[in-house]
């Protein structure tokens, strides 16, 4: 607790960051909500007090979330409440007698009749430091008040902080469920699309066997396409449920990136591009073979999807001095941009590249990779000379 003392402006340095941060909770302008409403009850009562409130401090008001209160409001201007002096102190603000501060006198709320006396607020503080408003109790007599009482103040405002954070994750988490949804719409639409219409012209063009087979192939990656999304979504709501497991056994890499060429051989193709693996090692490891194929199918689906056609992917695997097995996915593509790598693992992040044949993204695809290569004791990270020069992704694993 600080001694109180009037200051010079209310205004903080740092408001804008403090109000940029206080919009992100979308707190301002909400109804009533009982959790608050408990809390500010309970420092009424710790304090003996008639009035108690849960407040916010925007730019030119103070908005009241929660207001236990004879004088009904929702806000009122900035200027005149005391709140706007409190987030400017770390500590609670104690005024124990209000008519023994000139410069509140002239103050609306103390010059009224039955006007505020006693105040103590203790500030709403993010992890950051910002304070974006308090939980505050008021009289209309002067009083003295304990340390424990006033501990008991800001342990509660820390609870409301707990709240409003509980409350943004909660809404980031729904916006994450929503934007997945439709990404799966969006996913499995379009491919979809594709095989409706192919399986349309196949039926009037069954006497053409070059047709057929093309668009027999269109259908058939598709169909991938989808069942690669839908797999991808799988793994990611297991890993996160925390009910994946991994069926370790003896496998070989090569075996495994071999199948992985296969499949997406006919993808390749289409947009006259090479896939080749090179391999100076016996690649046998411990690990889970099905996995580890998702992880590497995944980083070979970017190398090509990002790619220009008549480009090679390289994919390389080599051992290293500490027994570890280092796989690297080399493609010819767009490169990446520094700002691309802090978000390259991130889900739904959205990087400078774009697909070159109009292929669909998901957003998850490498946030995948680093779950599965890290649940097997693993890293995986990726560099780039810049835009236009290529990228490299490449997985490190332990042979024993």
């Amino acid at each position: 607790m600080s001694s109180f003392s009037f200051p010079k402006s209310i205004i903080p340095a740092n408001d804008n960051e403090r109000i940029q941060k206080l919009h992100t909770y979308d707190i301002l302008d909400t109804p009533t909500e009982h959790t608050f409403d408990k809390i500010a009850i309970l420092a009424a009562q710790i304090f003996d007090t008639p009035i108690a409130q849960v407040t916010f401090v925007d730019r030119e008001r103070v908005f009241f979330k929660t207001n236990i209160s004879p004088l009904a409001a929702t806000e009122i201007d900035r200027k005149d409440s005391f709140c706007s002096v409190a987030i400017l102190n770390d500590d609670i603000t104690l005024i124990e007698n209000t008519l023994e501060i000139p410069e509140l006198l002239s103050n609306p709320f103390v010059a009224m009749e039955n006007g505020v006396r006693f105040y103590a607020g203790a500030p709403l503080k993010t992890i950051e430091g910002l304070q974006l408003g308090t939980l505050c109790v008021l009289d209309i007599q002067p009083r003295a008040v304990s340390p424990k009482q006033l501990k008991m103040l800001e342990t509660l405002s820390s609870i409301v902080m707990d709240e409003l954070e509980l409350r943004l994750a909660t809404r980031k988490a729904l916006r994450t469920q929503t934007d997945m949804m439709n990404r799966i719409v969006h996913d499995l639409k379009n491919p979809n699309t594709t095989i409706s219409l192919s399986a349309e012209l196949i039926k009037r063009k069954a006497d053409d066997p070059k047709i057929v087979a093309d668009f027999a192939d269109r259908i058939k990656t598709s169909a991938n396409n989808v069942l690669t999304s839908l797999n991808n979504l799988l793994d990611l709501s297991q890993i996160e449920n925390g009910s994946f497991r991994l069926n370790i056994n003896e496998v070989d890499v090569f075996n495994i990136l071999s199948n992985t060429k296969k499949n997406f051989q006919l993808i390749a193709q289409q947009k006259r591009q090479h896939i080749k693996i090179s391999c100076n090692c016996t690649p046998i490891i411990l690990a889970d073979a099905t996995r580890l194929q998702d992880a590497f199918e995944n980083l070979l689906s970017n190398a090509l999807k990002y790619a220009e056609p008549d480009t090679e992917v390289h994919i390389n695997v080599s051992p290293t001095t500490n027994k570890e097995l280092l796989i690297e996915f080399k493609d010819q593509g767009q490169g990446l941009l520094p700002e691309d790598m802090d978000r390259l693992f991130i889900k739904f992040a959205k990087l400078s590249a774009v697909p070159t044949g109009k292929e669909h993204s998901n957003g998850i695809g490498l946030s995948i990779v680093k779950m599965l290569i890290e649940l097997h004791n693993g890293k995986v990270w990726a560099e780039s000379e810049g835009k236009n020069k290529g990228a490299s992704f490449f997985i490190l694993l332990p042979i024993d």
